[in-house]
């Protein structure tokens, strides 16, 4: 018995070396940044408004479109992951302008318009606080519409000295381009978060 235990004690060892040799190598991935251009990779779009990708040898029946810097370059660094869970890049669009087609640029706008889809905010009807949460009315550019934020961290943020970006508890952005634009009893209710 003795001997069986100290040869489980020794696999156990390898496992945590393979651990460590498969960390160094998702590291290497992830250093090893693909970037997708015309050249290695065609988008299309499929049923169902998704998008597939085929680059290289590879064939992805459906990717997601993430922006790396959503405010401060829209254009710029557009990761294209995997649709699942674990949404794995499979590559980088250095510069949408340049380095796809027009038609493929325009495919990658539809699915960030999608997935970044932000109503501007042009009346706040009322904002009632309680228990931690604050509860928004108000009509934006799609309509009238009511939705909870968490009082505490960064569900306001400012984006500058007058834009403010609102998220509410299901991860839904609301936009305030500009708020001096409000009335001083629209300013009031958001004196909150100013």
């Amino acid at each position: 018995m003795g001997h069986d235990h100290s040869h489980g004690g020794q696999e156990n060892g390898g496992m945590e070396e393979f651990d460590l040799e498969k960390m160094e190598l998702e590291t290497e991935e992830m250093l090893k940044l693909r970037y997708i251009t015309k050249d290695n990779a065609e988008f299309q779009r499929t049923e169902g408004g998704f998008v597939s990708l085929k680059i290289e040898d590879e064939f992805y029946k459906r990717v997601q479109v993430y922006r790396a810097f959503p405010f401060s370059d829209p254009e710029a660094f557009i990761s294209i992951r995997e649709a699942n869970e674990k949404a794995k890049e499979i590559g980088i669009i250095r510069n949408l302008k340049t380095d796809v087609s027009k038609e493929t640029a325009g495919i990658l706008y539809e699915q960030m318009r999608l997935r970044y889809f932000t109503p501007v905010i042009q009346k706040i009807i009322s904002i009632r606080d309680e228990y931690g949460f604050a509860y928004f009315d108000v009509v934006t550019d799609h309509g009238a519409c009511r939705f909870t934020i968490h009082m505490g961290g960064g569900s306001v943020v400012n984006l500058s000295d007058t834009r403010l970006m609102i998220t509410d508890l299901d991860g839904n952005r609301f936009e305030i381009p500009d708020y001096t634009l409000l009335t001083q009893s629209e300013l009031k209710k958001l004196d909150l978060f100013l």
